[in-house]
């Protein structure tokens, strides 16, 4: 299975402690050198930055085609690491892209590209039997304390799968 990674589920896993359900999931995982960087230069990470940089089970792959990056930045408004991201799907035929940005969502829905965020993670690692129903509990109050919003409905959806 091939997938794809924008920053927003890497970081958020990373907050909560969970990057390794990426790995138990799906293998490895791909992302695009724009997200890296985001991940590893940005003043926000820096102490996020080291693990990121020695996780080997997220492999930084070069987009080969700049010129679709440039025309999905200009067209959506998108910034480089979602654009790049969408286009290593392409070039990739990826099975799947884990992006939690509401627009890139869109973009890539419209784009015919298969989608999960941190929510579709969550629930899936739960239905793999990974986490428990209190791991799911702590992990949205983490989440929600660190500044993400996760509605009522998410949660109760969330927990309507331990059920």
């Amino acid at each position: 299975m091939i997938v794809v990674s924008d920053t927003t589920p890497i970081i958020t896993l990373l907050k909560i402690g969970r990057l390794d359900l990426l790995q138990q999931m799906y293998g490895s995982v791909k992302i695009p050198e724009a997200v890296f960087v985001e991940l590893t230069q940005n003043p926000r990470f820096m102490n996020e930055s080291e693990t990121i940089r020695n996780c080997d089970f997220l492999q930084v792959t070069p987009v080969q085609n700049e010129a679709q990056v440039d025309l999905l930045q200009k067209a959506t408004g998108l910034d480089l690491g979602e654009s790049e991201a969408l286009a290593l799907c392409l070039e990739t035929r990826s099975d799947l892209l884990l992006m939690d940005e509401a627009r890139g969502r869109m973009v890539a829905k419209q784009m015919g590209i298969a989608l999960t965020g941190v929510v579709g993670i969550i629930a899936m690692a739960f239905k793999r039997g990974l986490i428990s129903k209190s791991d799911i509990v702590g992990y949205v109050d983490a989440l929600r304390e660190g500044g993400r919003f996760i509605s009522e409905k998410f949660l109760q959806y969330l927990l309507g799968l331990a059920k």
